[in-house]
């Protein structure tokens, strides 16, 4: 069973910038890892991925604001969000153990989240 700690997660005005970290208790290699979030009034979404050979997976709503990346040596998986918006404001997962990108069905362990809140 691989245990996640997110951190990173806090309050920030429009247009700034957070960074997540996912530390993860053991390797995650050869399979998908992810960012998925829940924002008010929606079900969880899918945010980015990094697939078991490296190449990464972005929703519409990431592409061009945030980044994904990781640091095998930490077992640690980043979140990059820059531009942020009040839409962004959620609870913040990562998920490890997937077998597909963004489909949160496909992942077998999860964090317990970390709050993001943007403000107007």
């Amino acid at each position: 069973q691989v245990q996640l700690v997110e951190s990173g997660g806090g309050s920030v005005q429009s247009g700034g910038s957070l960074r997540l970290a996912c530390a993860a208790s053991s390797s995650t290699a050869g399979t998908y890892i992810g960012w998925f979030r829940q924002t008010p009034g929606k079900e969880r979404e899918g945010v980015a991925c990094i697939k078991p050979r490296g190449v990464t997976g972005y929703a519409d709503l990431a592409k061009g604001r945030f980044t994904i990346s990781q640091d095998k040596a930490k077992n640690t998986l980043y979140l990059q969000m820059n531009n942020l918006k009040p839409e962004d404001s959620g609870t913040y997962y990562c998920a490890a153990g997937g077998t597909g990108c963004l489909s949160g069905q496909q992942y077998a362990h999860w964090g317990q989240g970390t709050q993001v809140t943007v403000s107007s």
